[in-house]
């Protein structure tokens, strides 16, 4: 059972089912918009990706699937019925959903014909799974961490990687405004002035 983020408040449109959170114009550090003079450190808003989509809680786990393969990404925020975030969900997900589904607990070593018979039935199984209603709800990771747009790259750099994410909201006044995954931040590394922004305050 998920709980209700009552605190994502964003605008959104629904097209076919899927939330678009719309895109947004480039944005620049307050530090530019004041007038004051220009920090050395990277800022959220500077290298995340501007557009999320979002998917409804009651989609199945195979219409998740090819959505996530038809847009070719690996994640995406989960929607309640009004719209309201309340969870992400990935390929990871499916992937263990299924895995621990087909694994079985019998340690007991088999013999070549009942590994012979566990594989043709694992592979039964694989293929039935797509008709199985399993729900996005009943998948999805029921939290999302955020960060706001002025949040400096080292900072989301630390809880990226103590936390374990490949992915990270970015908002602005408690709203969804962008996304940081693992290959926005390689733009540190392929942007020889974002790099050297990043090193310049050492």
């Amino acid at each position: 059972m998920t709980t209700k983020a009552n605190w994502w408040m964003y605008d959104h449109q629904r097209i076919e089912g899927v939330t678009h959170l719309p895109r947004k114009a480039k944005l620049e550090p307050k530090e530019l918009k004041e007038g004051r003079p220009r920090l050395m450190t990277v800022l959220a808003v500077e290298i995340m990706t501007p557009s999320v989509k979002a998917v409804p809680q009651s989609w199945t786990m195979d219409r998740l699937a090819r959505f996530l393969t038809d847009n070719e990404i690996t994640g995406s925020p989960v929607t309640d019925d009004h719209g309201d975030i309340v969870g992400i969900v990935t390929l990871k997900d499916i992937t263990e959903f299924r895995w621990n589904t087909q694994r079985s607990d019998n340690t007991a070593p088999l013999s070549a014909d009942e590994e012979a018979e566990a594989r043709r039935l694992r592979m039964v199984i694989f293929e039935e799974m797509g008709k199985v209603p399993v729900e996005v709800r009943d998948i999805m990771t029921p939290s999302i961490l955020s960060v706001d747009e002025q949040t400096p790259v080292r900072d989301i750099a630390d809880i990226m990687m103590r936390e374990h994410l490949h992915r990270i909201f970015v908002t602005r006044e408690k709203k969804i405004t962008g996304i940081i995954t693992t290959y926005d931040m390689l733009k540190l590394i392929s942007d020889t002035d974002l790099t050297r922004r990043c090193t310049g305050n050492d």
